[in-house]
């Protein structure tokens, strides 16, 4: 059976593809199809963060679908506008791609795009972006947002007395990951299509957790109207991002011990940090207490974490581990 590929088809060609699978989700005054699109802005500000997933350090496609990408996509850049306390309004996808892509790939990546803002942030969509050719598959979006009059929730205004809280999972993608590397290689480490068979519906869910995150993106504004003074996006470990937040806020963050230490360096959470003075809302739990600042930026019953966690592309990322 032959399978086209975008080098047989022209840049207007795959974007008609692309188009086809966003279709009807376009919410701009000016949407995909023009030089730039129009995003209304009628609190008169715009919250914008971008995020690119690259061909090796950042997925596999022998593990992951088009629409895992494409939905994938989507969630962690609407997670970094959910941290902000905003509301995601609109992406912009810049994709590059080796010729040998396959067209269904591009349709299930739309697909998956869509179907991420549809289920995660009703009301958002991709509104235009960009296509070039590469030979290492990239997909960079860039993720708009609106405040609705509020001010942003920074990561610097964590307070002694506060609460610390999270929102989603921690630990559950990095486990799924785990499960690729450990099971679903070849013996040159080659990465092997999963078969889901082999799993239990425990390591199914971690699987998804990390091929395919939904972060509690409604949580993010919720947080904001009820008084959270810190919050931001765990993707590189609760450790590691609970550090940055103490360190931007100038305090000590006492983490409670969890029940599963994966949980303190899983990376690609996309669960919401959050700190309060009084009451949360209901998709957050307690995890720990802001201190004053003490030797450490992040503590775990009093006593200093006992080796470094958390995921820096520039240290971690290996090539020659598959």
């Amino acid at each position: 059976m032959s399978v086209t590929t975008v080098g047989e088809l022209s840049e207007a060609e795959v974007l008609a593809v692309i188009m086809t699978g966003l279709k009807g989700s376009s919410s701009a005054l000016v949407g995909p199809g023009d030089d730039a699109a129009v995003i209304a802005a009628p609190d008169g500000r715009v919250v914008a963060s971008t995020d690119t997933l690259v061909h090796g350090p950042d997925f596999r496609l022998a593990w992951s679908s088009g629409y895992d990408l494409g939905f994938k996509a989507a969630a962690v850049n609407l997670a970094d506008i959910a941290a902000m306390g905003a509301r995601p309004t609109a992406l912009l996808l810049a994709l590059a791609m080796p010729t040998e892509t396959s067209v269904s790939f591009v349709s299930d990546l739309a697909a998956g795009l869509r179907g991420g803002c549809d289920r995660l942030a009703p009301g958002c969509a991709v509104e235009g972006g960009d296509l070039t050719v590469s030979d290492t598959l990239t997909i960079a979006v860039t993720a708009l947002g609106s405040l609705d009059g509020r001010d942003p929730v920074r990561r610097s205004g964590a307070r002694p007395g506060d609460v610390v809280a999270v929102a989603g999972r921690l630990g559950s993608s990095v486990r799924g990951l785990d499960i690729l590397f450990s099971r679903f290689r070849d013996a040159d480490g080659t990465p092997a299509p999963v078969d889901l068979a082999l799993l239990s519906p425990q390591e199914r869910d971690d699987l998804a957790a990390h091929l395919r995150p939904e972060p509690p993106i409604a949580a993010g504004t919720a947080a904001a109207a009820a008084g959270a003074n810190a919050m931001m996006d765990v993707s590189d470990g609760l450790l590691l991002d609970a550090a940055r937040m103490a360190d931007a806020s100038g305090v000590t963050i006492d983490l409670d011990p969890p029940r599963d230490a994966v949980a303190l360096r899983g990376g690609e959470d996309h669960a919401l940090l959050a700190t309060f003075p009084g009451a949360m809302p209901s998709a957050f739990r307690v995890i720990g207490t802001v201190c004053k600042r003490s030797a450490h930026a992040v503590t775990i019953a009093g006593q200093a974490p006992v080796d470094r966690a958390g995921w820096d592309p520039y240290r971690d990322w290996d090539r020659t581990a598959g």
